[in-house]
């Protein structure tokens, strides 16, 4: 078990995570409003269990030599080394959009086509009842 001073980050081992009880997973459930048979019950247990032991040991991971990062984009071009004020620009290989402001779709063309409008809205039927 890790001290308080020494934290995952600077190479510290993590604690293995208590298992998640099945009351739990019943509560995350019904916040989510959702219906879990038993067999889904124990499949959400045994999967939540997993991913917070695999979690458990990325914490185990010596991060201290790793640089922090705010954009993954430079990662995704085998650029560690682009500054933030070159990662908006095509020239540095953004492979994402320019952000430009552009003409939005004309509402009553897109009305004319909902099958159920009061002119500004669409109209849905309702699917979540408490």
């Amino acid at each position: 078990m890790q001290s308080k001073s020494e934290t995952p980050e600077q190479g510290g081992n993590a604690a293995k995570p208590e298992p998640v009880p099945l009351e739990q997973v019943l509560r995350v459930a019904e916040l989510a409003q959702l219906e879990l048979r038993e067999d889904e019950q124990q499949e959400m247990l045994r999967d939540l269990n997993a991913i917070l032991g695999h979690v458990a040991q990325l914490n185990e991971l010596d991060t201290r030599d790793v640089a922090p990062m705010t954009q993954v984009n430079a990662v995704m071009h085998g650029d560690a080394n682009v500054t933030s004020e070159s990662q908006g620009s095509i020239a540095s290989g953004n492979v994402l959009r320019d952000d430009t402001q552009r003409p939005s779709l004309d509402r009553a063309k897109v009305m004319a086509t909902a099958p159920e409008t009061d002119g500004t809205y669409f109209k849905v039927p309702k699917v979540i009842e408490r």
